[in-house]
């Protein structure tokens, strides 16, 4: 059985149908904000791309991509586990101008994933990237980026409670930015996940930064792939759940590495091997864009405005047995 939390007294309040509409109110809102407001365009996104090609996110390096061969183009494919690579590629490829950007429905597989209340196997995310100059890669653009989308989020949450006044969270906008050393060092004898809750307990809205890199203690907080996110510019922005009562992310995002962050991190990771792919080429030699970017999760952000206790309240998966009927017995309607 996945691991399942199931709030004593939990109730959804809207029901199936309303459910249905609310979700659909978030994704327009959404969009629209985070689009205006980081001055960025949709496009088409792929589902699988070429596995010899290094475009796919590695994630923490061990989970397995979802690979089926394609005869008759003579190569193997592979079902994305983000776009973080293939964006940034999408960025030089569509001719995007400095201070513009895209956004699209990324849709995921990701078969290795422990799945509970908030991890399905099947992801689905707002992949956004933004074309940046050399100047823009510090901490101030970085901070400015992440105030930006969780003014979105505001704003969506705004729209979904005029529209359904039974609906009562509301996040908060303010931010409280604080490093994964700066939390390790306030809370040293808690988890990194324990750390994450606490930290949200306090200030309800915080984006973590410098995930990736090695701590005091020898431990990371969380594995980053080395050949995305600048592990000095990166981060995830989390806020306090009050259904399950534990801090919940939102976003993985970040400055991208340059040449010279790419090429400190592959060692440190030991992926040297990575260094004679094509997107790793063009990356080493100058010849992608700068950038920041990120992934935003369609059904976390809608889990947490919405107030459902498991993200098979708002998106068809599949779950194991023992789920179903506890859920079914507690009275939640998974998809």
């Amino acid at each position: 059985m996945s691991k399942l939390t199931i709030p004593a007294g939990y109730r959804m309040p809207l029901t199936n149908n309303e459910l249905q509409r609310a979700i659909e109110l978030i994704h327009e809102e959404f969009q629209h904000s985070l689009s205006v407001r980081l001055n960025l365009h949709r496009v088409s996104a792929p589902l699988f791309v070429d596995g010899s090609t290094g475009l796919n996110d590695d994630l923490n390096g061990v989970e397995r991509a979802v690979t089926f061969d394609i005869p008759d183009v003579g190569t193997d494919g592979q079902v994305v586990h983000s776009l973080a690579k293939w964006k940034r590629l999408a960025l030089k490829r569509y001719e995007f101008k400095v201070g513009t950007g895209l956004y699209t429905d990324m849709n995921a597989i990701r078969r290795d994933e422990e799945v509970d209340n908030l991890h399905s196997i099947y992801v689905d995310q707002w992949d956004w990237e933004k074309h940046i100059d050399v100047t823009n890669r510090n901490m101030q653009h970085l901070k400015d980026t992440v105030r930006d989308i969780v003014g979105a989020i505001c704003d969506t949450s705004a729209a979904l409670r005029n529209a359904y006044p039974v609906l009562t969270f509301k996040p908060e906008r303010e931010i409280h930015f604080i490093t994964t050393q700066e939390l390790e060092d306030r809370y040293p004898d808690l988890t990194p996940n324990e750390r994450e809750t606490e930290i949200c307990r306090q200030y309800r809205t915080v984006f973590l930064m410098q995930i990736g890199k090695t701590l005091h203690s020898g431990q990371k907080h969380d594995g980053r792939a080395p050949d995305y996110d600048d592990w000095n510019l990166n981060g995830d922005i989390l806020m306090w759940n009050p259904v399950l009562e534990r801090s919940f992310e939102l976003s993985s995002m970040g400055i991208r590495v340059d040449a010279a962050a790419l090429d400190r991190q592959l060692t440190e990771a030991h992926c040297d091997h990575r260094r004679k792919l094509p997107f790793h080429q063009m990356l080493l030699n100058g010849q992608l864009p700068q950038s920041i970017g990120g992934g935003i999760g369609q059904s976390r952000l809608c889990m947490l405005l919405l107030g459902t206790c498991h993200i098979g309240e708002v998106q068809v998966s599949l779950w194991d047995q023992e789920t179903v009927e506890a859920c079914e017995k507690a009275g939640i309607t998974l998809l």
